[in-house]
């Protein structure tokens, strides 16, 4: 009786494939079943960077997401701290939400990979310039990206302009995080609750900024507001909220909310979730 050997995807399929299955196995090979939420560790630390920006630490490997250096993105109107990031000292990785330039800094990216290194950003876009020698890697929803000790999913999330833009799910030594971009409220975070969560830290946009650069002006929010990043948090179980992309003051065509902060902590305290709020430079504390 003849065999009939199974088919297998072929090439780059096939590898996008293997690339899939390893990174689910990954995730789900963490503590706590579907989530390393619930088993603390020491081994990963964050630090806020400004505006939207984090840097992800392991012993031994450095990610980004969102890194913003150049002060011309926002000149005077941003008054965050632009946090250097001289001390990379090998091969690292980039994860960007979308190509708005508050979001994708190429002077930041050159910065973060000037040693070599991945620049991951959603499937669909091609931010430029990327700098020489760094790899680009177009990422698909829901697929799971391994960057040596990090494995990074994109998820989705809505854009003020409707541009393309994902939120990026990351886990790495014994955490998993969740990051936001700037998106606004959507229907997704249920699924995403369901899939990765509960969380150990939740970066979540909170300024609820109104646009003026595109018309007819809506006059609506185009990000999270400080309510909606509660709501989301607490779908998404975080043990922890830290308020990112907020700060911008004085210009006629972005408007935030008024005291971002203290809307924050009203809310949050209705749901009962905590909030850390983190100052560019700053590193998270961990739940206990």
């Amino acid at each position: 009786m003849k065999t009939v050997a199974p088919h297998l995807p072929t090439d780059p399929r096939r590898r996008r494939f293997l690339r899939y299955c390893t990174g689910l196995a990954t995730l789900m090979a963490l503590p706590g079943g579907a989530s390393g939420a619930s088993t603390p560790s020491s081994s990963l630390r964050i630090q806020r960077l400004a505006w939207a920006g984090i840097r992800l630490q392991l012993p031994g490997a450095t990610l980004f997401i969102d890194p913003l250096i150049d002060a011309q993105i926002w000149g005077e109107a941003l008054a965050d701290t632009l946090v250097a990031m001289n001390d990379v000292a090998a091969d690292a990785t980039v994860l960007i939400t979308h190509g708005h330039s508050d979001h994708f800094d190429a002077q930041a990216t050159a910065a973060a990979l000037r040693h070599g290194g991945v620049l991951a950003y959603p499937a669909g876009i091609r931010p430029e310039p990327l700098p020489d020698g760094v790899r680009a890697r177009p990422s698909p929803l829901w697929e799971p990206q391994l960057f040596g000790d990090f494995t990074a999913v994109p998820v989705p999330a809505a854009d003020g302009y409707g541009d393309p833009q994902v939120s990026w799910v990351v886990s790495a030594g014994g955490r998993r995080i969740f990051h936001g971009g700037d998106t606004l409220w959507h229907g997704h975070w249920w699924r995403i609750a369901r899939q990765f969560g509960p969380f150990d830290a939740a970066f979540l946009p909170i300024n609820g900024a109104r646009f003026g650069w595109r018309h007819p002006v809506s006059g609506l929010p185009g990000v999270l507001t400080p309510e909606q990043a509660v709501a989301a948090a607490a779908i998404l179980g975080a043990r922890t909220l830290v308020p990112i992309h907020y700060g911008v003051r004085d210009m006629d065509a972005y408007v935030e909310v008024d005291d971002s902060i203290g809307a924050l902590r009203a809310a949050a305290r209705e749901r009962d979730v905590p909030v850390q709020v983190v100052t560019p430079g700053d590193w998270i504390e961990w739940p206990t």
